[in-house]
């Protein structure tokens, strides 16, 4: 299975590359740099999604104590760290160009900010504590509280005055783009929402076999 996902995760990254820069069309009005949107917004997806699992698998934790949902817990809030970062990087990457800064302190981008560093938190948190229960019981709670930034990251750009443009595709009504983008995007979502499971999959098993070893 775990073999499967990796192939199948590979080969939808594969298509993804050679649509975003064999198919899809070079931007109007930002050029070749607005191409990092196919990695850019599939990375804060993925985010959104591996803390979204972090929150259930939390609440699911405190109300069962069940080994496997701390386990998925742990794995997925490692995986949303990791593509969280990637998130800020390509962000950066593609701000240095449109914005003329790599980096400014408006609501989006601080809002991702405390994100990431709440979820470093939580893994830190992890690694102070010798005891596994009261390690899982504590990172639930700090699991369950840091998802709560998501919504504030989603929808500052409409609470508040920021550089970053509002979602094109998560929001009411149609997406704001030519349908060849749109569908470049969402292959690459796809791809890297296939790159996650697999992932949260792989490291699962490895959690399981080190509980397991020192049992």
């Amino acid at each position: 299975m775990i073999t499967v996902l990796g192939w199948l995760a590979a080969l939808a990254l594969a298509a993804g590359t050679v649509m975003g820069f064999g198919v899809a069309p070079r931007e109007a009005t930002q050029g070749n740099v607005q191409r990092i949107m196919y990695l850019h917004v599939p990375t804060a997806w993925v985010a959104y999604l591996a803390f979204g699992v972090v929150l259930v698998a939390s609440i699911a934790y405190l109300a069962r104590r069940r080994p496997g949902a701390d386990r998925l817990a742990h794995a997925s809030a490692e995986v949303g760290v990791v593509f969280t970062g990637l998130t800020i990087a390509a962000g950066s990457i593609w701000g240095k160009p449109t914005w003329g800064t790599w980096w400014t302190w408006d609501a989006r981008l601080t809002s991702v900010a405390i994100l990431f560093v709440m979820y470093l938190g939580y893994l830190l948190l992890r690694g102070m504590i010798d005891d596994g229960e009261r390690a899982a019981r504590y990172c639930a709670v700090l699991g369950i509280v840091a998802a709560l930034d998501v919504p504030l990251v989603h929808f500052s750009v409409y609470w508040w005055r920021t550089l970053h443009q509002p979602p094109s595709v998560l929001k009411p009504g149609a997406a704001t783009m030519p349908p060849v983008i749109l569908a470049t995007l969402l292959v690459n979502v796809v791809a890297f929402t296939l790159l996650y499971v697999y992932f949260v999959t792989k490291r699962v098993r490895l959690l399981r076999a080190e509980s397991e070893a020192l049992a």
